[in-house]
C-alpha cells in the first residue's frame, strides 16, 4: 500500500532534511516554500554573496581516476535505487487487485442462491430449474434473476494467503536490493568526497602559508580560519552524499511519472492539470514570505540601529540618565517589526490552508474520475488507479525533496569560488620559492635608498616617505621616534615582509629583491616586543631558530640569553611546555627564550624591535645584559623607547613622519633639541617622580603591595588580544618606560604571583561563553502568559489539523472498499459521498490552518517583543564596567537582542502548534487503528520504532560524526590558527614548510574518520530506506491471513496500515523540531542570565542618599583603581585631590595617567577599589546614582550625539522633565550655538546624522555644551573639550565654556596649557597620582614638571 510506503518514507528522508511534512502533494509545495523562504532570508542577511564563478563540475577538479570511478559507480547505484519505489507500485497495484477480487468473490458467495462449482460461481439448483416446467405462479423477481446466466466468475482458485506470501517475498527482494544500493550509493560518494576534501585542505593551507605578509594584512585571520573549516565543509556537502541523494530522488520523480503515463495517461493528465494550482500557491507563499520577512527585518533593523547607537554611547546615556527614554524609543521601533511578523504568520497560515484545500480537492477529483474509469468504462482495474495516483504523487514528492540538494550545490559552489581563487593565486613575495641568489660572504651593511612605502591594507596612509638610512656592519643602530613614525616598518622591509613601493633596500649593495628569501631570512635574528612562542616545549621553541641543532647548542644559546638559570629551576627544565602563545611564561622569560631562539640562528643581522619594553626593571636589566652580550660583532638595529636601552648605541636615528630626521650619538642629539630631546625630557621626568613615590610606598606597606603590583608582569596578557598588530609602539607610550619600576624596588618576589595569576586567568576566558544551563520551559511560558487566549485557539486549530491525516487514510481505504461492492447503484453513491467528504475536509483544514498560523505567530511575536524590551532594559541597567568586557561589546549585545529573543519563539509560538499537531495526529491514528484491527496494529507498531529510529539514528549519526569531525578538525585548526596568527614570526624564522607538514599530519585523523563515517552512514541510509519495504511485506502478509482466517474486511488492512504510517511521519516531524527547541532553551537561558544579573551600580533603584542643597564639594581620598577588564594595570594609584564648590580644578598629564578615570569615578561609572570619593561629604558609593548623575554635566572630547534633531539632542541633557523650546534656545545662546543653528534651513529641527556626522567638530562640541548647560548641573566636567578643534572654533568653544563655568564646580582635563592657566587648582598627574598641585603661578615657581612642560612647549600627552 503505497500510502504507507510514501508516508514512511517521509520519516526517513524527511527526518534527514527536517522538512518532514505529511505526505501528500502539498509536501512538495511546502518543501519548495521552505526552500524559497530560507533562501529569501539568506539573501536578506548577506545581500551580495560572492559571485559564483565555479561551475558544478569544476568542484571535482581535484579528483583522481580512482575517485572518478567511485563516483560513477555510486551514481549508477543511486539511479537504480531511485527506480525501486515506482517499481514497488507495480507490485502494489497487483496486490490491491488481488484483495479486491477476493472480496468480490466473498460478496458473491454471501448470496445464498449461489455456489462455487468447478471453480466458477453458479446459481444453486440451476440445472433442476431448467429441467422441470416452472410453476409460473411461484415466480417472483428473485427467481427470474436466476434465469439470467451469471458472468463467468472464477472462485476457489484464489488462495489469498499464498498470494500474499508471494507479494511479501517481492517486497523483501526489493528491500534487500535497496539496502545494498543505498549502502554503495552513499558510501562511495562520501569516500570520494573525503579524499578530495583532504586534497583541497592541504593545497589551501600550503598556499596560504606561502602568501606575502601584505596579503594577511588585508585578510583577517578569523576569516581564513572560517574558510578553512566552514567553507571547505560547504564544498564537502556539495560533492558528497547530496549528489547521490539528488540523483536518487530525481530518478524516482522520472520513473513515478513514467508509471503514471504508461499505466493510465488519462488520470495522470487530470492530476497533473490540477497541480499548477499548488505550485502557484507555493510560489505566492514563498514570494509573500520573502517580502514580509524583508519588511520585518527592515523594521527590526531600525530598532537594532537604535539599540546599537545607544549601546555604543552607553556612557553618554548613563551620564544624562537617558535609560528609560531609550527603552521607550527602542520599544516603539519594535512595534512595526511585530506587526510584520504577525502578518507573515497569517499569510503563511492562509497559504498552507490553501495548499491543503487544493490537495484535498485534488484527491476528490482524482478518485472521482478514476473510479468512473474503473467502474463505468472498466478501462482501469482498481490497482491501476492506485498505481497511477501514487506514481504521480511519489514523483511530485521526490521532486520537492530533491530541491534542497540544489541549495547545497549552490552554496558549495559559492564557497569554492573563494577557496579555489586562493589556491590559484600566485603570491607576490613567494617565501618558498627557490629563485634568487645567495651571497657567498655577508658583511651586513644595510641601506635604505629613498624608500617610500604604505601598507597594502591602508594605501592612503604613507608610512615611509623617501626614507634614506645607512646601517653599518658590526655597529648597533638605534631607531627612535614617536609611534607611527615608521620604525617597525623599516625593520619589516629588511626582512622583506613587504617590498617598498619606491626606492630599494640593499644588503652589501645588493637589492634584497634579488636575493633568495629563505636564505635572506636565515641571516636575520629578530626579537620582538611581543615575542611569539609556539605551544610546545622550551627546547622545541629554541629549535625553531634552526632545526638541526644539538642540545649543547640550545644550552649555550640559553646561557647567552640569560635564560639558562630560570629554565633549570623549572620542574621539567627544557621540556617545560610554554602554553598557548607562551601563556605560562612571564614576559621576561618569554623574551629571553625568544633571544635564545634568535641566537641559535647565528644571525649576521640582529633586529631588536622594542625587545625590552614589556618588562619591569628587574627583568629588563637581565634581558638588556643578554642583548648587550649578543650584539657584539653583528649588525644590530634596535628600536626602543627606553633611553637606558639606547644610550650606548653607536648611532641613534630619529624618525618622524616616515623620514629619518636626525642621527648621531646620544650627546650630539641632546644638543640638537629635536625629536630625541623631547622624548628624553618627558621620560626622565616621569621616572623620577615614580621612583620617589615607590620608595615611600615600599616603606609604608611592604607586604600587600607586593601582590598588587607584581601582577603588572602579566598585564600584557590581558591587553594582548586587543592590541595585536600595529600597536607595538603605542603600547609603550601608554605605559611609559619604567612602567613597573616599583617591582624593581620591591625585589624579585614579583614573578611567582604573576605566573599563578596568569594560569588561573588564562583559561576561563574562553569557557565562560558556553556554559549555560538550558532554561526551564515553564519560565519561558511565564513570559507568554498574557497571550493565553491566542495560544488556546491556536492549539484547537492545530489539533484539528493533526486529525486530518488519519481521516485521509480512512477515506482512502473507504474508496478501495467501494470497488468490491457488487451493486453499481450503491457503489456510485458511495464514491460520490466520499469525494464530497474530501472537499469538506479540505475546507475545514483551510480555516484551521489559518487559525493556527495567525494565533501562534501573534503570541510568538508579542513574546519576542516583550523579551527584547526587557533585555534592552536590563542591558541599560548594567554598570558601565560590564560593557568593557569584550563579550558585551555593542555588536555582540545587539545580535543577542536580535537573535536570542527571536529564537526563544522556538519553545513557544509556532512550535507549540507543531507539537500539538503531531500529538493529535499520532493519537487519533493509533486509536483508530486499534478500533479497526488491534492485531494488525500491534504488528505494525513493532516496526514503528525501527522506522522512527532509522530516521533519528541517521540524524544522530550525522550530528555525532559532525562532532567527531569538529574535534579532529580542532587540532588541525589549532595548528592553522597558531600559524596564521603568528605568520610574521613564522616567516621571520622561515618555518612555513614545518607548519604545512604538521597540518597535513593532523588532517590524517579526520580523513580516517570520514572514511569510517562513509561506511556507517551508508549502512544506516540503506537500512532506513529498506525498513519501509520490510514493514509492508510483513503487514500485508499478516493482513492476508486475517482476511482469510478472521474475515477481516480487506479495506481495514489498508486503513490500519496507512493510518499508522502517517502517524509515523508525524512522529518524525515532531522529532525534527527538537533542535529548534533546544536552541530556544539555550537562548532563553542566556537571556534570563542577563535579566537576573544584579548590576554592581544600580541605575534603576532609588536607594541611596539624596540631599537638597547640593553644593558640589568634591574630594578624592587615596583612590586606587584598576579597570575590571584589565585587572593588572593599576590606573589610579592613591589619588588625593579636592575641589571646593565653585572652583575649577584642572588635571594635566600624559595619556594613561588616570585623568579621565578620575572623572568616571565621580560619575559613578565605576567605584574605586580602595579609597573614597566624597561629594558634599557623602561617600559616593552611598549616594543614589540617578540623583548624583542629575547634578553633573559632562562635555567630552568626542561628544556623542544621537541620530535625531539638534533640539532633541539638546533636550537630552535633562530627561527627567519636558523642556520648552525657549529653554533650548537660551542654553544654545550660552553655548555660542544659536546663531549657527538659526542659519540652517530647518533650524533646531535639523537632523545631526548618525553620531553627529552632518556637523563639524566645533558645532558638535557646542551642542554638547548646550546639552550640559540645560541640565543646570552643580558640577561640570570638561574632558578635553577643546582638544579636537582648530584655533578658530576653539576660541568660540572656549568662550562658551568660560560662560558655562560661572558658579559651578568644574573639573577640566586638557592638553593645551592655554585652556588651563586660569584654573584655581592645577594638578599634574603621572601614573595614577598627583605629583604636584597649585595655581599656575605657584607651579611655575616650583620649577617642577609643570614648569618644564610649559617652557619646552612640548605637548603633554
Amino acid at each position: 500500500m503505497p500510502t504507507g510506503s510514501v508516508k514512511l518514507q517521509s520519516i526517513k528522508k524527511l527526518g534527514q532534511e527536517n522538512h518532514s511534512y505529511e505526505f501528500s502533494e502539498e509536501e512538495r509545495a511546502r518543501s519548495n516554500t521552505n526552500m524559497t523562504t530560507s533562501k529569501a532570508d539568506k539573501d536578506q542577511e548577506n545581500a551580495e554573496p560572492p559571485g559564483i564563478r565555479v561551475g558544478f563540475f569544476q568542484l571535482f577538479q581535484f579528483a583522481t581516476c580512482k575517485e572518478m570511478l567511485m563516483m560513477v559507480v555510486g551514481s549508477i547505484c543511486a539511479v537504480a535505487h531511485g527506480s525501486a519505489q515506482p517499481l514497488m507500485l507495480l507490485v502494489f497495484g497487483l496486490l490491491t487487485d488481488t484483495f479486491i477480487e477476493y472480496d468480490i468473490e466473498l460478496n458473491e458467495l454471501k448470496d445464498d442462491r449461489k455456489e462455487c462449482v468447478n471453480n466458477t460461481i453458479q446459481w444453486k439448483n440451476y440445472t433442476a430449474a431448467s429441467g422441470l416446467m416452472p410453476d409460473w405462479s411461484l415466480m417472483n423477481n428473485a427467481t427470474w434473476e436466476m434465469f439470467t446466466p451469471l458472468k463467468a466468475m472464477p472462485c476457489g482458485i484464489l488462495d489469498i494467503e499464498s498470494e500474499m506470501t508471494k507479494f511479501a517475498l517481492y517486497y523483501v527482494g526489493i528491500a534487500a536490493a535497496v539496502f545494498v544500493l543505498g549502502y554503495f550509493q552513499i558510501s562511495l560518494w562520501v569516500t570520494a568526497a573525503a579524499r578530495q576534501i583532504q586534497i583541497i585542505r592541504n593545497m589551501y593551507f600550503s598556499k596560504v602559508m606561502r602568501m606575502e605578509i601584505g596579503w594577511f594584512d588585508c585578510t583577517s585571520v578569523g576569516e581564513l580560519n572560517t574558510r578553512m573549516s566552514d567553507d571547505i565543509n560547504k564544498i564537502n556537502d556539495a560533492i558528497a552524499d547530496q549528489v547521490a541523494i539528488f540523483l536518487q530522488r530525481f530518478t524516482t520523480f522520472v520513473c513515478g511519472f513514467c508509471v503514471g503515463f504508461v499505466k493510465g495517461w488519462k488520470l495522470t493528465l487530470v492530476i497533473v492539470a490540477a497541480s499548477p494550482l499548488i505550485g502557484v500557491g507555493a510560489g505566492l507563499m514563498a514570494l509573500f514570505v520573502a517580502k514580509l520577512t524583508g519588511m520585518e527585518l527592515q523594521a527590526y533593523a531600525k530598532a537594532g540601529a537604535v539599540a546599537d547607537e545607544v549601546l555604543s554611547s552607553i556612557r553618554t546615556v548613563a551620564a544624562f540618565g537617558g535609560e528609560k527614554k531609550e527603552v521607550q524609543r527602542y520599544d516603539s521601533n519594535l512595534i512595526s517589526a511585530q506587526t510584520w511578523g504577525i502578518r507573515k504568520g497569517l499569510i503563511m497560515g492562509f497559504f498552507t490552508g490553501y495548499i491543503w484545500l487544493i490537495i484535498f480537492l485534488c484527491y476528490g477529483l482524482a478518485f472521482w474520475y478514476g473510479s468512473s474509469l474503473v467502474v463505468d468504462t472498466e478501462e482501469y482495474t482498481p490497482g491501476t488507479l492506485l498505481q497511477v495516483f501514487f506514481g504521480v504523487l511519489i514523483g511530485a514528492l521526490n521532486l520537492g525533496q530533491a530541491s534542497p540538494s540544489l541549495e547545497a550545490f549552490a552554496s558549495g559552489r559559492a564557497a569554492a569560488t573563494v577557496i579555489f581563487e586562493t589556491i590559484e593565486r600566485e603570491p607576490e613575495i613567494d617565501c618558498l620559492s627557490e629563485a634568487g641568489y645567495k651571497l657567498d660572504r655577508v658583511k651586513g651593511d644595510i641601506e635604505f635608498h629613498n624608500v617610500t612605502f604604505h601598507y597594502p591594507s591602508r594605501p592612503e596612509v604613507k608610512i615611509l616617505d623617501q626614507l634614506s638610512v645607512a646601517v653599518k656592519s658590526g655597529e648597533t643602530t638605534a631607531f627612535v621616534g614617536s609611534s607611527g613614525a615608521g620604525k617597525s616598518t623599516a625593520v619589516q622591509l629588511i626582512q622583506r615582509f613587504y617590498d617598498p613601493k619606491e626606492g630599494m633596500v640593499t644588503l652589501d649593495g645588493h637589492d634584497i629583491k634579488g636575493l633568495n628569501i629563505q636564505w635572506l631570512r636565515s641571516l636575520i635574528g629578530i626579537v620582538e616586543q611581543e615575542p611569539v612562542l609556539f605551544a610546545t616545549t622550551i627546547a622545541e621553541n629554541i629549535r625553531y631558530g634552526r632545526p638541526d641543532i644539538s642540545m649543547e647548542e640550545i644550552i649555550s644559546a640559553a646561557n647567552q640569553a640569560n635564560a639558562y638559570n630560570f629554565i633549570m629551576d623549572l620542574p621539567q627544565k627544557f621540556d617545560t611546555l610554554v602554553g598557548e602563545g607562551g601563556g605560562q611564561m612571564s614576559g621576561g622569560q618569554k623574551q629571553r627564550i625568544a633571544i635564545a631562539r634568535a641566537l641559535v640562528r647565528k644571525p649576521r643581522i640582529l633586529l631588536l624591535d622594542m625587545a625590552t619594553s614589556a618588562l619591569d626593571n628587574e627583568s629588563e636589566a637581565i634581558v638588556q645584559e643578554a642583548l648587550d652580550k649578543v650584539r657584539l660583532g653583528r649588525t644590530t638595529i634596535s628600536i626602543a623607547h627606553r633611553l637606558s636601552t639606547i644610550k650606548n648605541a653607536d648611532v641613534i636615528v630619529g624618525f618622524e613622519h616616515g623620514q629619518a630626521v636626525e642621527w648621531g650619538k646620544h650627546s650630539e642629539l641632546l644638543e640638537r633639541k629635536g625629536v630625541y630631546f623631547t622624548l628624553v625630557t618627558l621620560q626622565s621626568q616621569g621616572d623620577k617622580a615614580l621612583n620617589a613615590k615607590a620608595r615611600q610606598m615600599a616603606e609604608k606597606e611592604e607586604e600587600p603591595e607586593k601582590l598588587n603590583i607584581s601582577r603588572a608582569g602579566s598585564y600584557r596578557a590581558s591587553l594582548r588580544a586587543s592590541i595585536r598588530q600595529r600597536s607595538r609602539s603605542q603600547l609603550s607610550n601608554l605605559m611609559p618606560a619604567s612602567s613597573v619600576s616599583i617591582v624593581g624596588e620591591l625585589g624579585p618576589g614579583a614573578y611567582t604571583v604573576s605566573q599563578e595569576d596568569k594560569s588561573k586567568n588564562a583559561i576561563p576566558e574562553e569557557e565562560e561563553e558556553e556554559q549555560v544551563e538550558p532554561a526551564p520551559v515553564a519560565r519561558i511560558l511565564k513570559y507568554n502568559i498574557p497571550e493565553w487566549p491566542y495560544m488556546l485557539f491556536g492549539s484547537i486549530g492545530a489539533a484539528i489539523n493533526g486529525g486530518v491525516n488519519p481521516i485521509y487514510s480512512l477515506l482512502f481505504s473507504q474508496i478501495l472498499a467501494t470497488f468490491s461492492v457488487t451493486d453499481p447503484e450503491a457503489q456510485r453513491n458511495e464514491i460520490n459521498g466520499i469525494c464530497v467528504f474530501f472537499v469538506m475536509v479540505g475546507v475545514v483544514s483551510f480555516f484551521t490552518q489559518m487559525l493556527q498560523g495567525y494565533a501562534f505567530s501573534k503570541s510568538g511575536e508579542l513574546l519576542t517583543r516583550r523579551l527584547r524590551r526587557l533585555g534592552f532594559h536590563a542591558m541599560l541597567g548594567q554598570e558601565v564596567g560590564w560593557f568593557d568586557d569584550h563579550r558585551n561589546s555593542p555588536g555582540a549585545l545587539t545580535t543577542r537582542l536580535a537573535t536570542d529573543a527571536s529564537q526563544v519563539q522556538g519553545a513557544t509560538g509556532t512550535q507549540i502548534g507543531m507539537i500539538v499537531n503531531s500529538l493529535t495526529n499520532i493519537g487519533v491514528a493509533i486509536l483508530m487503528s486499534f478500533y479497526f484491527s488491534w492485531k494488525l496494529t500491534l504488528l505494525i507498531l513493532c516496526f514503528l520504532p525501527f522506522i522512527a529510529l532509522s530516521g533519528g539514528f541517521q540524524a544522530k549519526m550525522l550530528t555525532g560524526f559532525a562532532k567527531q569531525d569538529k574535534q579532529a578538525m580542532e587540532t588541525a585548526g589549532q595548528i592553522s590558527g597558531e600559524a596564521l596568527n603568528n605568520i610574521r614570526t613564522i616567516a621571520g624564522l622561515g618555518k612555513e614548510r614545518t607548519f604545512v607538514e604538521m597540518y597535513e599530519a593532523q588532517l590524517h585523523t579526520p580523513y580516517q574518520a570520514a572514511l569510517k563515517k562513509a561506511k556507517v552512514y551508508g549502512a544506516c541510509y540503506g537500512f532506513a530506506q529498506c525498513v519501509v519495504f520490510l514493514t509492508n511485506s510483513a503487514s500485508y502478509r499478516f493482513g492476508g491471513y486475517l482476511v482469510k482466517q478472521e474475515g477481516l474486511h480487506f479495506s481495514l488492512v489498508f486503513r490500519v496500515i496507512s493510518a499508522i504510517v502517517t502517524s509515523g511521519t508525524a512522529l518524525g516531524k515532531a522529532s525534527s523540531y527538537t533542535p529548534d527547541y533546544a536552541k530556544a532553551k539555550i537562548s532563553a537561558a542566556r537571556f534570563f542570565q542577563l535579566l537576573d544579573r544584579v548590576p554592581q551600580i544600580s541605575v534603576y533603584s532609588d536607594k541611596g542618599d539624596k540631599w537638597d542643597n547640593f553644593q558640589g564639594n568634591i574630594e578624592f581620598i587615596d583612590c586606587k583603581f584598576t579597570y575590571p577588564t584589565r585587572p593588572d594595570m593599576q590606573v589610579l594609584n592613591g589619588l588625593n585631590v579636592s575641589v571646593k564648590p565653585g572652583q575649577t580644578l584642572a588635571f594635566v598629564g600624559s595619556s594613561g595617567c588616570g585623568k579621565s578615570t578620575s572623572v568616571q569615578l565621580l560619575e559613578r561609572f565605576y567605584d574605586p577599589d580602595h579609597g573614597r570619593v566624597l561629594i558634599d561629604g557623602h561617600d559616593s558609593t552611598c549616594v543614589s546614582v540617578p540623583f548624583l548623575r542629575s547634578k553633573i554635566g559632562i562635555v567630552s572630547q568626542e561628544p556623542i550625539l544621537f541620530d535625531c534633531s539638534i533640539e532633541e539632542n539638546i533636550k537630552y541633557g535633562d530627561n527627567s522633565r519636558e523642556i520648552s523650546l525657549n529653554e533650548v534656545i537660551s542654553a544654545s545662546k550660552k553655548a555660542q550655538l544659536h546663531d549657527f543653528v538659526v542659519a540652517l534651513p530647518e533650524k533646531y529641527g535639523t537632523n545631526v546624522g548618525a553620531q553627529g556626522s552632518q556637523l563639524s567638530r566645533g558645532q558638535k562640541q557646542r551642542i554638547a555644551i548646550a546639552r550640559a548647560i540645560i541640565r543646570d548641573p552643580k558640577i561640570l566636567l570638561l574632558d578635553e573639550a577643546t582638544s579636537a578643534l582648530d584655533t578658530e572654533s576653539e576660541k568660540t568653544v572656549q568662550e562658551a565654556l568660560d560662560k558655562a563655568r560661572e558658579g559651578r564646580t568644574c573639573i577640566v582635563i586638557a592638553h593645551r596649557l592655554s585652556t588651563i592657566q586660569n584654573s584655581d587648582i592645577i594638578a599634574v598627574m603621572s601614573r595614577g597620582y598627583v605629583i604636584e598641585k597649585g595655581s599656575h603661578d605657584q607651579l611655575m615657581a616650583l620649577k617642577g614638571a609643570y614648569y618644564k612642560l610649559v617652557t619646552t612647549g612640548a605637548p603633554i600627552s
